[in-house]
Order: structure tokens, then C-alpha cells, then sequence
């Protein structure tokens, strides 16, 4: 076992807290988290801190589990287990009373863990109080294996330094709801103030694909703050609404954003109407901007190294590579099978004209995710700025018409055919406000195109994320996801490609 933090002085409440917050942030279903230290060290105010910290809220009842040995907390973001083993007649006990099947499915916090000697997992980590020369004050040593747990504890204590630096000692720390990629995301709140954290771990560079790159270098899925401060900041100067950079930790890939609230353009389950006629409209505004191809950032870290950022094609290698998602896991998934060669031949012979279409399609800043999780409503916004922009870092250069494919056929909502042709009317009538020349047959060709890629990635990248990563969440969109595909397939500009989905596309 290895030494990964302390020792630690807690002095007071306010410090017990903190160290809890820190904790809380790095649980995950499956891990376990040893309170080691004598009677009045102060293992059930941590626990107590920690459980409260997981469910987000400060006055939760939490009751000692001495007598019941333990206790259970359901929370929004994971289960958590209270274990106190004080009267544990003996490590075999621990079965009796749930702590594998705790372990199972959330997260098993444990005070006096010495005496489930020899079950205690060997990858739990310890957290050691001891009492300090103050009475009022308490020492901690955190131990553990340096993989997984230890990484994660480092990550959440390089997060408070970056608070600490940046005038936020007071700061609590809330969870946020992720996103399907390597990043995760915490509120910082103050009196007076709130933050948005991201915390971008090096996302792993993935299996190499024929020509020896990997998905996301052929699909350029960006791994860079500066991808994502290149978009924000220039989105900011033209007038749009993204988060500001206020504080950074590049060595350990943090960002402190603006905080751009929590207000969506869904409500109780259903879309509405004047937010997404909002988004078309800012589309249309959008696209009518003439955007860099590369954004000077200057020395935006202060570390004396001057930051470029390139924003690459959305080429018909990146399309190419998107749609055989479709092919290399939704069929796995939906069929029980690999496709096979003739599926695979007659696919791309289907899908190489429209991809020839969407190479003369208008091209401008493409967002890729413009969709409700991404467009935040702002209340005293006006015109472009009625909608804040986030998860930003992956845009590139493409189709138009591919954002507002993405918002129309919106993947984690039902959409009203009604309301999609209003937004498509309301995106041609904004453009034309903006005195822009557009083709807009042409456009359409390319928004059907864009509907039916976009789509058919989605299917192969949900399934992807339930085999690879147990994300299985995202599979309930999956008849949304078929219902715009059997839709849009009536167009004429897809009657090639029309067939191959009718008789070919696996269903589940």
C-alpha cells in the first residue's frame, strides 16, 4: 500500500468538509473506501460529510450504522453503503450482511475495516484520521494502490489546489451530470458565485484502425483544452454565448468556465417550441459568419507557449469512418452478428454519392452535438445570445446543414413533425434576414444526407457505448433513432441508399 496523500491537517468543520467533497468527487460504482482511526478520530463525521456530499444534500439525515451494521443511500448519482463494522463478530459476517452485493452495484464506505481483515478489497482505499496536538484538530494519511483510485484522488486534489489558486477556498464542489466521453463535470459555488468544472483526463488513444490511426484521430474527436478554449473564445467574440475560461491547470487538463446555468430547451419531457425556433435561428446566424480556419490563442495558459488551434475538415474520411459505427457495432448489437462483405460492399456503394453531395455542400463551423443537452436557455439573452454553447472542442469544418440536422431530429428527445418544419422554416427565414445567398434545394440534399449520417453513427455509437463502455443508458433512444432514419429515408435524394436500410439495417 502506498502513501497518496498527507499528511493532512483538518482544522474544523469547514476543513472536514472539504477533504469530504474531495472524496465524493472521485466515486465511482464498485470502489471502497476505508475510515481507519480510534474512537473520537472522526471517521462518522467524514462519513457523514461524504454521504452528504455524494447526494447533494447538506442536511441529510445520516444516522450511524453501528447497530444495524449498515446503512444504504440511493442518490441521483450512485448508490453509497454506510458499513460499520465496530460489532462485526468476524470478517465472514461480511457476506451475511450485503457487503459483496454493495460492492456490486455502488459504493461501500467502511468504518473500522480492520476487522473485515482479509475481505476488505485490495484496491479500497484508506483514509487514516488520527487525533492532532489540538484536540479540535485531526491529521490524515490517504493509502492505496497508485492505479484507478489513487489517479482519481490526485485528479480531485489537483481540483482544490486549482480552487485554492484561483481565491475559492470557500467553494463547495457539486456533481454535474456527464457526458458520454472522458470528461466529467463539478458546479463550483460560492456565496455570490458559480463555476463550471471540467475535468479532461488524457482520454486513452484507442485500437488502431487499418491504416494504423485510431477512431478518433481519423474522426478528429479532439483531446485538447485548446481545442475547446479556440472555439469558445472566438464563438464569444462574435457575439454568441459560450463559457469563458477563468482559471486553467493544463499539466492537469482543468478548466474553471463560466457557468451558463442549468436551464435546457426541454421541459417536463418535451421540447419547447420557442427555444428550439431559438437554436434554428442562431444556426442561421451562425452560418452566416465567416470563421477561421485556425484560432491564435496566444499564450493563453501564461507558461510562455504559444497556443494554435486548427479546426479540421469534416472530410469524407471522418463521415466515412462515423457511419461504419454502424457496421462494426450496431450490427454486432442488433443482429448478434458482424455485417458482412456483401452488406459492407453494397453499404458503401450506397453511401458514396451522398458523401460525394456533401463535399460541395455550404460549409461552415460545424458544432457536431448541436442538440438539447448542449443549448442552454439565457433568460435576458437576446437574438444569438437567447442560447449558451457547450461541448464545443469537437467542431469542425462541414456541412451546414449537418448542425441543423442535429437539432431537428434532436437523438434524446421526441420531436413533433410540425415543430421540425417550423424550425426548418425558421432557419431559411432568418438566413434571408441575413441577406446570405442559399441554394436551398441544395441545402435540403445536404440536410436529408446529414439526417441519415448522423443517425446511422448514432445507432453504431450507443451500441458502441453499451458493449465497450457499460453505458447502456443511451440504447432507450434507439427507436427515436430508427424512427428518423425510417422517416427521412422517403426522400427522393436517398432512394439509393433507401433499399440497403430496408432490407439490410438489423433491428433489435
Amino acid at each position: 500500500m502506498t502513501r497518496l496523500a498527507g499528511p493532512l491537517r483538518l482544522e474544523g468543520e469547514a476543513a472536514t468538509l472539504r477533504l469530504a467533497e474531495d472524496l465524493a468527487a472521485i466515486l465511482k460504482p464498485g470502489d471502497c473506501l476505508c475510515l481507519d482511526g480510534d474512537l473520537g478520530a472522526g471517521k462518522t463525521t467524514l462519513a457523514r460529510a461524504l454521504i452528504r456530499a455524494v447526494a447533494g444534500s447538506p442536511a441529510l439525515e445520516v444516522p450511524s450504522p453501528t447497530f444495524t451494521l449498515v446503512q444504504s443511500y440511493e442518490t441521483d448519482r450512485l448508490t453509497i453503503h454506510h458499513f460499520d463494522l465496530y460489532r462485526l463478530a468476524g470478517p465472514d459476517e461480511l457476506f451475511e450482511i450485503g457487503f459483496d452485493d454493495a460492492l456490486r452495484g455502488g459504493v461501500a464506505l467502511v468504518e473500522w475495516p480492520e476487522r473485515g481483515d482479509g475481505e476488505i478489497p485490495e484496491d479500497a482505499l484508506w483514509v487514516r484520521l488520527s487525533i492532532a496536538d489540538d484536540p479540535d484538530s485531526r491529521e490524515v494519511v490517504i493509502e492505496g494502490l497508485p492505479a484507478n483510485l489513487g489517479e482519481r484522488l490526485n485528479r480531485s486534489l489537483a481540483v482544490r489546489s486549482l480552487l485554492d489558486r484561483s481565491g475559492l477556498e470557500e467553494a463547495t464542489r457539486h456533481w454535474l451530470q456527464g457526458d458520454a466521453s472522458s470528461r466529467s463535470y463539478e458546479r463550483i459555488l460560492t456565496k455570490d458565485r458559480s463555476l463550471v468544472l471540467m475535468n479532461w483526463p488524457e482520454p486513452p488513444r484507442g485500437a488502431p484502425l487499418a491504416d494504423g490511426r485510431s477512431y478518433a484521430e481519423v474522426a478528429h474527436i479532439q483531446s485538447s483544452l485548446t481545442s475547446f478554449l479556440a472555439i469558445s473564445r472566438t464563438l464569444n467574440e462574435r457575439g454568441f454565448v459560450a463559457p469563458q475560461c477563468i482559471a486553467a491547470d493544463p499539466a492537469n487538463r482543468l478548466l474553471l468556465l463560466s457557468d451558463l446555468g442549468a436551464d435546457g430547451i426541454i421541459r417536463d419531457g418535451r421540447p419547447v417550441p420557442e427555444r428550439y425556433i431559438a437554436a434554428a435561428e442562431l444556426l442561421a446566424d451562425l452560418h452566416a459568419e465567416t470563421w477561421p480556419e485556425t484560432v491564435d490563442l496566444g499564450d493563453c495558459f501564461a507558461d510562455g507557449v504559444h497556443q494554435r488551434h486548427a479546426v479540421p475538415p469534416y472530410d469524407r474520411e471522418a463521415l466515412s469512418v462515423e457511419l461504419g459505427l454502424c457496421l462494426d457495432w450496431w450490427f454486432p448489437y442488433a443482429a448478434g452478428r458482424p455485417a458482412n462483405e456483401e452488406e459492407r460492399q453494397e453499404f458503401w456503394q450506397a453511401w458514396s454519392p451522398l458523401l460525394d453531395r456533401l463535399e460541395t455542400a455550404q460549409k461552415s463551423w460545424t458544432l457536431r452535438d448541436f442538440h438539447s443537452p448542449n443549448l442552454l436557455w439565457q433568460e435576458d439573452g437576446e437574438g444569438r445570445r437567447r442560447l449558451g454553447l457547450i461541448d464545443l472542442q469537437d467542431t469542425v469544418f462541414g456541412p451546414a446543414a449537418y448542425d441543423l440536422a442535429s437539432l431537428v431530429c434532436d437523438a434524446r428527445i421526441d420531436m413533433d413533425a410540425a415543430l421540425q418544419q417550423e424550425m426548418l422554416e425558421s432557419y431559411f427565414a432568418q438566413h434571408a434576414r441575413q441577406g446570405a445567398m442559399l441554394d436551398r434545394s441544395k441545402f435540403m440534399h445536404a440536410y436529408c444526407i446529414s439526417v441519415t449520417q448522423r443517425n446511422t453513427k448514432i445507432l453504431g455509437g450507443f451500441a458502441r457505448l453499451a458493449h465497450r463502455d457499460g453505458k447502456t443508458a443511451y440504447l432507450k433512444h434507439v427507436p427515436r433513432i430508427l424512427s428518423y432514419l425510417d422517416t427521412i429515408m422517403q426522400e427522393p435524394i436517398l432512394a439509393g441508399l433507401a433499399l440497403w436500410y430496408e432490407r439490410r439495417l438489423p433491428r433489435p
